[in-house]
């Protein structure tokens, strides 16, 4: 009987993240902030600082380019500008 291959991202998010060290802005709010940790192969994890036991994203190498390049590009320049100019 073979069992299912465990994708990628599956592994991604199966790894242990009690030991990550999570980097944060340094002039940033605690309680209110976007933390990211490295993890092999150039993946990335992502959580807000106001819930550190809630969800965390995983995103690979790949998917982390992608979105670096993005901003690089300015390709949410139009959504940041709409944030930053919204009232809460």
């Amino acid at each position: 009987m073979s069992h299912p291959r465990t994708t990628a991202k599956e592994a991604l998010y199966a790894l242990d993240l009690s030991d990550a060290a999570w980097l944060v802005a340094p002039s940033s709010d605690p309680s209110d902030r976007l933390e990211v940790a490295f993890l092999q192969d150039g993946a990335v994890a992502l959580r807000h600082s106001a819930n550190p036991a809630g969800t965390i994203l995983r995103y690979d190498a790949q998917e982390w380019v992608a979105f670096l390049r993005g901003l690089e590009d300015g390709e949410f320049d139009a959504d940041m500008e709409r944030i930053l100019t919204a009232t809460f």
